[in-house]
């Protein structure tokens, strides 16, 4: 089944964990082969290939670079300057991608509709390009708001204000407070450009000032529930039922400790605790109850987001075992539109709706 992924890290995985991502995701794993500088060396599951294999003919890529404070102790840069030219160096590796034949920017309702038609006309996929949307996690790197159009001009629909921690424009993931005079001013020219607001990563009080201010398209491109797994991290029933109400799809997580309750980094392995694609379906379910129906759920994996196979599903070997979740869906009870609506049909149907 034609498959979208909402949210994934590639031109991080390029740049800073230097993957090739057109070779297999076995051939990047021998080449990581005895490295130990990061948790997740020799572990990947994201690639071309892969992406391929499993029909996930379009995806939400990102662009990410976060500005710390001296006082904050999160890994990012200096200055917001050297946050967009990172960012930057992200989005020339995604161009490079485009002219080497293996991605394509997908901006507009004309083009999605294009790439729809190529990747469904029936004929194998090895060779086809895989769609892209460009999506910023995190707006520290936008230094002004002139910043903001000219990355729009380039071709970014979709900007997270926040990500971990204090924030140039909104606080994050394990961070408290609303919205800054900032940030207000951010998403209300988000909103002029018609772009998504992505409200993945704000905390509590930035959502809901980002929720009265906002007035255009809203998602959450890789999120789960707090009902099953208590961090403010996850979004709360309310905050599902205020999501519903806009219109937004929620893409659930693959990242186990957004999964399963008691993870503990670094000690925790999937098998132990239990986490399998099951578990994600799980918090699926969880927001079709609140919303009474399917239409407000979809997939963004987050797979190989600084993690990789010892932080994810155990019954996942590459992201080509997507492809296993109709069938799950179906021993659930899902009907056969239910599921087409969560591999792709909200993704869908949330674009034609906010690019007409």
């Amino acid at each position: 089944m034609f498959t979208i992924d909402a949210h994934l890290d590639l031109s991080m995985n390029a740049l800073e964990w230097n993957r090739d991502l057109r070779q297999p995701v076995m051939a990047i794993r021998s080449r990581e082969a005895g490295q130990h500088d990061k948790p997740d060396r020799a572990k990947g599951v994201v690639a071309f290939p892969e992406l391929r294999k499993g029909n996930i003919g379009l995806v939400v890529a990102t662009q990410i670079g976060r500005y710390v404070a001296p006082d904050n102790p999160l890994p990012g840069w200096h200055s917001p300057e050297q946050a967009w030219a990172q960012t930057q160096g992200q989005l020339a590796w995604y161009k490079a991608m485009e002219d080497d034949g293996e991605m394509i920017m997908i901006k507009d309702l004309p083009a999605l509709e294009q790439h729809l038609a190529l990747w469904n006309d029936g004929t194998p996929n090895d060779n086809k390009p895989i769609g892209y949307i460009l999506s910023l996690e995190g707006a520290d790197s936008l230094v002004t708001l002139d910043h903001l159009h000219r990355a729009y001009e380039k071709g970014l629909r979709a900007v997270g204000p926040a990500h971990y921690g204090p924030g140039r424009y909104a606080n994050g993931t394990d961070a408290t407070g609303g919205l800054n005079l900032q940030g207000r001013e951010l998403i209300r020219e988000m909103e002029k450009l018609n772009m998504i607001l992505d409200a993945t990563h704000l905390c509590d009080d930035a959502f809901r000032d980002a929720m009265d201010i906002f007035n255009g398209s809203v998602w959450a491109s890789h999120n789960n529930c707090r009902a099953l797994v208590d961090h403010n991290r996850q979004f709360s029933d309310d905050m599902i039922k205020i999501l519903v109400q806009k219109g937004a799809v929620i893409g659930g997580a693959l990242d186990a400790w957004m999964m399963v309750p008691g993870w503990v980094r670094g000690v925790s392995t999937p098998e132990a605790m239990q986490c399998n694609l099951d578990k994600l379906i799980d918090h699926m379910d969880h927001i079709c109850q609140i919303a009474g129906n399917s239409l407000h759920v979809g997939i963004g994996t987050d797979l190989d987001g600084a993690f990789g196979k010892e932080q994810c599903p155990y019954d996942l070997e590459t992201i080509a075992d997507l492809q296993r979740l109709p069938d799950m869906l179906s021993k659930r009870g899902y009907a056969a539109a239910d599921i087409e609506n969560i591999m792709h049909g909200n993704w869908l149907r949330f674009l034609r709706k906010a690019w007409k």
